[in-house]
């Protein structure tokens, strides 16, 4: 094999930035200082030759525009490849690592980084000193930007809102009850804490309970059914994290040892539709389940082959989902890091934390990683192996776009029926929660008796049809009803 052209992970960084004060670092700040501790770990000297920077988006501060541009002055390089992804999304670290490697395997390139950071922390806190008395949620203002406006009127906007839709439609199609669901996730997110516990870079280091973290409590409100605030992503960080790829040829000859280089296997990436009133179900992800499935395939392994995996963790459905697509077993970790709530959810770049964790693991023990993110509103797929070895055909560039694949399996996809008034059955659900734990409103996906979908709303002073839907004494999904306008709302009324 050519070594000029197989891609080896030389250096990782992570920061915490903790700070209370005026002297807390914002977004470009954590990406200086992650990129300077992963020269550092790679030995020292790298940054300056960086050939490819590639940066993931941040939402903490807006003015921060030609982030690759200043980070590139800053470490004196000229690389002919400065990016900065659209807009953050989960997948995209390993998106970018995939891309890099590509770029080392065609020979484009001999040394690429990769780098983001979030400081939502220390935004708020700036704000706060400022006399803003009202939080910024950047997500969901972000998200807001894109929403459609018949999303927008039932509250489905940010992905706290879309991602309870799946997971009430797997736990239904698992033939699961409300306590088996919540049990399994639950038990998933303690496994989390506890590797979160022995992470010295995780942002919240404590082992908790299935219990703690299933029972809603005013430290654990319920956000969006059947999510609990300690089953979601934990965005209030200061988190940066930075990697350097290089050609193993490279890396030799700058003298890095043996047993610090990590090989970059190939990747696999796919989408669902980013519309998703117009995906096919809720119960499944072909886009997720290909991109794990041809990544294991295209670096000829078996799942039994993996000593770790990362199988990103913003809400339960997704590695539950994950997991189920490649048979990974329930009882081991399902993460290097913690997981967005323990280890820290800094919006887009948590996986450029889970590179930097999975490589640390390959270094001290096992042989094979698997990293897997998602993205935007369980549309954005992509996973990558990592490994101590060159597998076969570690020198040969492939692309990691499994698209086609994916849309090969698809079937057709309902039509959405805007302001239908009808007969119809649950096909989804959730309910909002404010502050205080009362519930703000619920939706209703629902499946018109000709496979139409629609939207309608329940009342949060609807103690009746809330407990319907909330307190697991019958399965809602499946379930006939009618929607009515009333007061120029769509409203859910059982049968």
């Amino acid at each position: 094999m050519d070594a000029s052209r197989i891609p080896v992970i030389v250096g990782v960084g992570q920061v915490n930035d903790r700070a209370e004060d005026e002297m807390a670092l914002d977004s470009l700040g954590l990406m200086l200082a992650a990129l300077t501790e992963a020269d550092r770990d790679a030995g020292g000297g790298w940054m300056r030759q960086v050939q490819s920077l590639a940066v993931v988006d941040q939402l903490s501060f807006p003015g921060l525009i030609d982030l690759p541009m200043i980070i590139a002055a800053y470490f004196s390089a000229t690389p002919k490849h400065c990016t900065k992804t659209p807009y953050p999304s989960g997948e995209s670290p390993v998106r970018l690592l995939n891309e890099a490697a590509e770029r080392v395997r065609t020979g484009e390139i001999e040394v690429a980084a990769v780098v983001g950071g979030e400081a939502l922390r220390t935004a708020a806190r700036r704000a706060k000193h400022a006399g803003k008395t009202e939080g910024r949620d950047a997500v969901r203002d972000s998200a807001a930007k894109v929403a459609k406006a018949v999303r927008s009127r039932h509250g489905l906007v940010a992905p706290t809102d879309i991602y309870p839709l799946y997971e009430n439609a797997l736990r239904a199609s698992l033939g699961q009850t409300l306590a088996e669901g919540q049990r399994e996730s639950a038990e998933i997110w303690s496994a989390f804490s506890r590797v979160a516990a022995d992470n010295p870079h995780a942002w919240l280091r404590v082992a908790l309970t299935p219990e703690e973290i299933a029972a809603p409590s005013p430290a654990n409100r319920p956000i969006a059914f059947p999510y609990t605030k300690l089953m979601v992503a934990n965005q209030s960080v200061n988190q940066g994290a930075g990697f350097i790829v290089a050609s193993l040829a490279k890396a030799r000859a700058m003298g890095v040892a043996e047993d610090r280089l990590v090989y970059v296997g190939h990747g696999a990436g796919a989408s669902e539709p980013r519309d998703v009133l117009t995906r096919e179900g809720y119960d499944r992800s072909i886009a997720l389940e290909t991109t794990l499935q041809m990544a294991l395939e295209f670096n000829r392994l078996q799942v039994s082959d993996l000593d770790f995996a990362e199988l990103y963790s913003c809400f339960p459905c997704v590695p539950k989902l994950a997991r189920r697509a490649i048979g990974w077993p329930a009882a081991l970790p399902m993460s290097v890091v913690g997981g967005l709530t323990f280890g820290g959810g800094p919006v887009g770049n948590y996986m450029s934390h889970a590179v930097a964790a999975m490589t640390e693991f390959l270094r001290r023990e096992g042989t094979r990683g698997l990293l897997f993110g998602n993205g935007g509103f369980a549309n954005t797929n992509c996973a990558v192996v990592l490994s101590r070895e060159a597998g076969d055909g570690a020198d040969e560039a492939r692309s990691s776009d499994v698209q086609t694949e994916a849309d090969a399996q698809r079937g057709e996809a309902p039509k959405f029926a805007e302001d239908y008034s009808g007969p119809g059955v649950i096909e989804t659900y959730t309910v909002f929660y404010d502050r205080e734990g009362a519930p703000r409103h619920g939706v209703v996906v629902g499946l018109t008796d000709d496979r139409r979908r629609f939207l309608a709303q329940v009342s949060g002073d609807d103690a009746e049809m809330i407990a319907f839907l909330t307190d697991g004494a019958r399965e809602p999904v499946g379930t006939r009803g009618e929607a009515r306008v009333r007061d120029d709302v769509v409203f859910w009324t059982p049968e």
